[in-house]
């Protein structure tokens, strides 16, 4: 790891001699791309800067402790300045990771009936809301893409757009089969119904990330359908785009415009055909949507809810909340916080450096 340290801050020494080139302002393009890598190495080297102060200091304590007249203040000093290493150590072995490209990104968030039928529908709705309540306490804004409601006041989908700092960092780990147990309220004998949920977390698409031409793309426009009132039925406002090389297809009719429908409708298939060229260049899987949602199947799943126990259990890294009410009023943070530990630990055994 150290020698790893070393090199980083080499190379942060080494930007800073550029950066201070005069000629450098003439090329504006090298410029910003030091001035990125000096940011991107900054934290590391700061850091690591504080960890050879706080060892030096350490050394220089345990001299002291030969000298009587020092030794118990020295051993108090040591055991402060040993926990501070401890957690630069820490601290240092995380900024080591690999980025995730995707991290500082927006996300496109699906949430879309498995099977259960009305259960299913009933719990897209409140899944949603529970990703709302949580995004409105961070912050971040969430504007619906596309809805396709039920009958029942449910949905077989939701898409929607959330936007904020660092929203993919948070939410990645939230792509999956969501598994619901509970008595509906049309079980007359009380039984226990088990339905799922799929949600998949794509990091929003931008302009560089991906490249369409318009001569590939068919768009077609037709009447909104829904439950009737002013608005629906009357104008050809809904919005069909397909993407012919990958038989993508959308369909957007929830704002009365036709220009809103078409433009929501672009930003989920840019954000989906960037989900699928990353999956072809990690080579992990031919479908990235497919590994993340699966089937939909009961057995398939990454978190179970269970009401009757007030129980949520998250079945990758065997955790369970007795929270139940509480998460789905949008206090996910807990669960979203031992993820990230979990996965971090998991990165860091991969790099050997834990």
């Amino acid at each position: 790891m150290f020698d790893k340290l070393e090199a980083v801050e080499a190379r942060f020494l080494e930007i800073e001699n550029r950066l201070s080139d005069p000629g450098l302002a003439n090329r504006p393009g090298d410029f910003r791309k030091l001035s990125q890598e000096h940011s991107s190495l900054q934290g590391i080297v700061f850091e690591f800067r504080n960890y050879k102060k706080t060892k030096a200091e350490i050394d220089s304590n345990k001299a002291l402790l030969e000298d009587a007249e020092f030794a118990a203040m020295a051993r108090e000093e040591l055991s402060r300045l040993q926990e501070e290493l401890q957690t630069s150590t820490k601290q240092l072995q995380l900024l080591l990771l690999p980025k995730d490209p995707n991290d500082e990104k927006n996300i496109l968030l699906e949430v879309r009936a498995g099977a259960g039928g009305d259960e299913a529908a009933l719990f897209v709705g409140e899944l949603f809301r529970m990703y709302l309540r949580y995004a409105e306490k961070i912050g971040w804004r969430v504007e619906i893409l596309s809805s396709n409601p039920t009958g029942i006041g449910g949905f077989k989908e939701m898409i929607a757009m959330v936007t904020g700092v660092k929203v993919y960092s948070r939410l990645k780990w939230e792509g999956g089969v969501h598994r619901v147990q509970r008595v509906p309220a049309t079980e007359a004998q009380g039984r226990i119904h088990t339905s799922t949920v799929t949600v998949a977390v794509l990091p929003e698409a931008e302009e560089v990330d991906v490249n369409i031409n318009p001569s590939e793309l068919r768009i077609d426009v037709f009447r909104s359908g829904g439950a009737g009132g002013q608005g629906v039925n009357t104008t050809d406002s809904a919005v069909r785009i397909t993407h012919l090389p990958s038989g993508l297809v959308v369909v957007c009719q929830d704002e009365r415009s036709q220009l809103k429908n078409k433009a929501k409708a672009m930003k989920i298939l840019c954000s989906r055909l960037l989900d699928q060229e990353q999956a072809r260049a990690a080579k992990e899987h031919s479908d990235a949507r497919r590994s993340m949602v699966g089937t939909g199947d009961r057995s398939e799943r990454i978190r179970t809810y269970n009401f009757p126990q007030g129980r949520l259990t998250d079945h990758r890294i065997g955790l369970t909340l007795y929270q139940l009410p509480e998460v789905m009023e949008g206090k996910i943070e807990g669960m979203i916080d031992a993820l990230q530990t979990y996965y971090q630990a998991e990165a860091l055994k991969a790099e050997g450096l834990r």
